[in-house]
Parts: C-alpha cells; sequence; structure tokens
C-alpha cells in the first residue's frame, strides 16, 4: 500500500525527444551548442564523443564500469573515461556538461579524489558534499559590476526585488547559467518546487551579450582557477536555494507578477533556532 504522505520521486521521460528540448527555453544553450534537433532517437556515444571532442575525456558504456568495479570517481581519474548509461537523460545532460566545463569537470574530479586520498570513501567530508551539490544541481549566477547587489537579493531571498521589481537586469547584465546535470534532468518535466543552488560569480561588464563559445570558456577557466583555491564552495553565502521557474524567461507563467505571491516555492528566509531556544 502506498504512503499518499510520501513524496513521489522524480522520473524523467522514458524517450528522447529534441522538440522538449527545443520548446523549452531553459535548455536554450544547449540547443545553440549541440546539433539537438537533428535528431529523432537518442545520440549513440560515438556522437556525443564527437560534441566533447576538446574534452580531456570519452564517454563509455556504464556496462564498462560495471566489469571493472572501480569507484566511479576513481574510474575517471585513473581513465580518463566516464561511464554512461545510454538512453538516460540524466547521464545524456552529464556529458553535455563536460563539453561545456571540461577544465572545470576534471578539476571537480581530481577534488574528489584528494578528498578520498585523506578521508577514505566512507566519510564524505564537507567539500565533497558541496562539489557533488553543485556537480548536479549549481547554476551559475553571473553578475556584471553594476549588478552585483543580486548576490544580496537571491541569498536573502528577496525575490520580488530581484525577479520583479528588477527584472529586467536579468539577461542585461544578470546570466544564469545552468552547471548541474540533475537540473537540466529535472527540467525534462518542470514542476512548481524544481530548486537549483545558485553559486555567485562575478563576471565583466558586458558578459551577458558576449558570443556563447567565449562565455563558456571563460566561466570554465575562471571556475577552475577559483575551485582551485578552495574556499569558493565552503562560503556560506554560495550555494543557496534558486526557485529556478522563477528565473524570467525560462518558464512562461513567471511574466506575470502574480507568480511569484506562492510562498510554497518562493520562500521567506528563515533564521534557524539556537539549540539552546
Amino acid at each position: 500500500m502506498s504512503n499518499k504522505n510520501t513524496k513521489s520521486r522524480f522520473v524523467a521521460p522514458g524517450h528522447w525527444s529534441s522538440q522538449l528540448l527545443l520548446q523549452n527555453p531553459i535548455f536554450a544553450d544547449l540547443a545553440r551548442r549541440y546539433p539537438l534537433a537533428g535528431y529523432c532517437d537518442w545520440p549513440g556515444l560515438a556522437r556525443l564523443n564527437q560534441w566533447l571532442q576538446h574534452s580531456p575525456v570519452q564517454l563509455v558504456a556504464n556496462e564498462v564500469l560495471e566489469r571493472d568495479g572501480r569507484y566511479y570517481e576513481q574510474f575517471i581519474f585513473d581513465t580518463g573515461q566516464v561511464p554512461t548509461r545510454l538512453n538516460n537523460w540524466h547521464d545524456f545532460f552529464g556529458g553535455c556538461i563536460w563539453g561545456l566545463f571540461p577544465q572545470c569537470k576534471t578539476l571537480l574530479n581530481q577534488l574528489h579524489m584528494t578528498e578520498i586520498a585523506e578521508h577514505g570513501l566512507q566519510q564524505r567530508s564537507k567539500l565533497r558534499n558541496k562539489l557533488t551539490l553543485f556537480d548536479e544541481c549549481g547554476v551559475l549566477i553571473c553578475l556584471e559590476p553594476a549588478l552585483r547587489q543580486h548576490a544580496d537579493l537571491l541569498h536573502t531571498h528577496q525575490w520580488q526585488q530581484s525577479f520583479v521589481a528588477r527584472r529586467d537586469d536579468w539577461w542585461q547584465g544578470v546570466k544564469p547559467v545552468i552547471f548541474g546535470h540533475a537540473i537540466y534532468e529535472m527540467a525534462t518535466r518542470p514542476f512548481l518546487g524544481l530548486t537549483a543552488k545558485c553559486l555567485f560569480l562575478d563576471v565583466p561588464a558586458g558578459f551577458s551579450h558576449w558570443a556563447l563559445t567565449d562565455a563558456y570558456s571563460f566561466l570554465d577557466e575562471k571556475l577552475k582557477q577559483q575551485f582551485a583555491n578552495g574556499t569558493l564552495l565552503l562560503d556560506n553565502q554560495q550555494l543557496t536555494p534558486l526557485p529556478l521557474l522563477g528565473v524570467p524567461g525560462w518558464w512562461f507563467d513567471n511574466q506575470h507578477a502574480g507568480f511569484y505571491q506562492n510562498t510554497a516555492y518562493f520562500r521567506p528566509l528563515t533564521t534557524k533556532k539556537s539549540s539552546n531556544d
């Protein structure tokens, strides 16, 4: 007997659909970077690896890992191969991210291995938890110098100020870029409650209008440098909740200001009570 109070687990569509990707503005960058429109079925590994031709890794069938027996991150680190489930949205988007952020993805894998060497596999360190959270659910909020205050607005859940009162700033100095492949996967069936973790990144003036390839190359290099310093992901101001469907232009219903009145989704900031309260 099912428990009505149990939250239903997200299940992505079981079939390939290029129209699903082309009609949803959340996937606009992927549609510009990869030839999604030309496919009536799932792109195979050979084709995906063509898309990743400048990446330091190669996608291989997940069965290779199953036969090998090594831990996932260890296998990637040792072989330069990324185990990939075929006909699977999660792993399809994971491959796409390797093509968009090859330097950063490589460094994340190296950081995992460094943490594993220090703490072992059984005890996940705080940094490894943050690495996984960003890898799965991260969205970059790229802020040009004049609009850095949006970091404070979003961090303190001032959704009305950022998304409504200052809506025109978005895409004109505030540019969101998805990194987490799980966020892309869940966007195949968008739902109220879809929440990412935002990482604020300073970018040069005019960045919002850079060519796509130049923008991703810049972000890949900048993220690699900042993650190598080791403090960015451990900053409590980072990886704060971002109601993804509130991003202007990413969800049709958010054209209406009333959409943001849903406080179950656009939650106000609450202060945690101390253990002595």
